[in-house]
């Protein structure tokens, strides 16, 4: 646990009373803050007030004694519209911050030169986080790994020499972290996402730039230069004076880290050098792997791993449950999970990677839909569609590449299963990947990816 000292004799509201939000009250807690506690689930105010948690409600406290309001980052902040507590705390002039920035705050007051890797981008951040994190533990490292990726940030270790915070930062919490300082930061890509929480492209992408744009004197920003937003973030942070390492997978850089012909390779001037080879890593298949493992390298680099523990370390990488993650084998047919691919962008990144596709989309729709896939679809056999957007879906792929509307999940498995052994393909591929939110069916992508993971196994002669 990280104590937050930084407020201590201070009274902190917290809203939002999730797993973060109980974690952020332990350690303001044992930082010796005065806390309390509230949520709109009455079930999670009674939990946490069986944890010894101060609770009130918020509405009827009297905010001019306080002067932090703690958010959870799945509250809104600005869009649609500013929760009703941070109209009562701005209104009060109260702070409206979130854990990312408790942690920021103790880090420069208590170890401001601790190693602290923050990584945003649409997609690819829990692998990039998590590669990250293996390359450096990997070389002998201690790594410390939590934000947006499940473990709470004020429930690692406290900054200190030697230790290296590796931790994945959404563009909610972004926004409520204002002084956010990485020693190094990684900003992968920007594409359209969360635009119900941020309003416009601009406002969204603005503060995904904010990650990098904040690194610390000295530090680095490890920025992906692919996309419009991203080489115009690249550019404006490299003329604040920050060191800017820009990285592609798209084309050869004069300055930056890129990949060619499965080598990530540096380029510094006239000096060219070859960081790792990429071929024969099943975990880190596909162009947008190839960028999540150049980013990565690129910090690695700059926290001082030489290209020998670098290559080591992407060899030995097993993976992230629910991103393009092999679960089972019949024959020639291989069942891929990719459930995390919650948007179009994500999805593409999985289709790329195969031929011959029995496709499983479909949940809730994200604005767009997956008109943006057409170009793959030529490598769908056939697709089976689940949940509300299997409608939408349908029209999209009409003409254009087979389809059914399987409904639910299981129907979609047995009826992709049953397709791909009659079709007698030397490489089949029965691949989840909805380019969908899951509410509509399940409570989160990983309960959806689980389920696909257990009615794979339950197929006669999966492997």
């Amino acid at each position: 646990m990280i104590p937050v000292t930084t407020l201590k004799g201070k009274k902190v509201a917290i809203f939002g009373l999730g797993g973060s939000g109980l974690a952020t009250a332990s350690a303001l807690f044992a930082g010796g803050a005065d806390v309390v506690g509230f949520d709109d689930s009455e079930e999670r105010i009674d939990y946490a007030a069986s944890a010894g948690i101060p609770t009130a409600d918020l509405r009827t406290i009297d905010w001019s004694r306080f002067s932090t309001l703690v958010l959870a980052p799945g509250v809104p902040l600005t869009h649609p519209a500013p929760h009703w507590t941070v109209g009562l705390a701005r209104a009060a002039g109260v702070e409206v911050i979130g854990d990312i920035e408790l942690f920021c705050r103790e880090r420069a007051a208590h170890a401001p030169n601790a190693a602290f890797v923050a990584i945003t981008g649409t997609n690819g951040k829990s692998t990039t986080t998590a590669l990250t994190a293996h390359l450096l533990a990997s070389a002998g490292r201690e790594v410390a790994i939590g934000g947006n990726i499940g473990t709470a940030i004020l429930s690692l270790k406290p900054p200190q020499p030697g230790l290296v915070h590796v931790i994945e930062i959404s563009s909610f919490q972004i926004d409520l972290a204002p002084s956010l300082d990485p020693s190094v930061g990684i900003l992968l890509n920007v594409s359209e996402d969360h635009l119900d929480r941020h309003g416009t492209m601009e406002i969204y992408a603005g503060l995904k730039e904010r990650l990098v744009a904040g690194v610390q004197e000295g530090g680095t920003a490890v920025i992906g230069v692919d996309d419009d937003f991203s080489q115009a973030a690249a550019d404006r942070v490299a003329r604040s004076g920050r060191d800017v390492v820009r990285v592609s997978v798209r084309r050869p850089l004069a300055d930056g880290v890129f990949v060619e012909g499965g080598r990530i390779l540096r380029a510094e001037g006239a000096a060219l050098r070859e960081i790792a080879l990429l071929g024969g890593i099943a975990t880190l298949r596909g162009t947008h792997n190839a960028q999540n493992a150049a980013c990565a390298s690129a910090a690695a680099l700059a926290l001082g791993l030489t290209p020998q523990q670098i290559q080591a370390g992407l060899r030995t990488y097993p993976g992230l449950p629910h991103r393009i993650e092999e679960v089972g084998r019949y024959g020639s047919i291989l069942f891929v999970n990719d459930s995390k691919a919650t948007n179009a962008d994500a999805a593409a990144r999985a289709l790329a990677c195969f031929s011959d596709i029995f496709w499983i989309a479909g949940g809730k729709p994200k604005s767009g839909g997956i008109t943006s896939l057409e170009p793959f679809f030529p490598r769908v056999r056939k697709a089976y569609l689940i949940g509300e957007a299997a409608q939408e879906f349908s029209q999209t792929l009409d003409g254009k590449a087979p389809w059914t509307i399987a409904g639910t999940l299981d129907q979609a498995v047995a009826k992709a299963a049953a397709d791909a052994a009659a079709a007698g393909l030397q490489q089949a591929v029965v691949l989840l990947s909805p380019a969908c939110a899951s509410y509509d069916q399940f409570k989160n992508f990983e309960v959806r990816g689980d389920a696909f993971r257990k009615l794979v196994k339950t197929l006669p002669g999966v492997k």
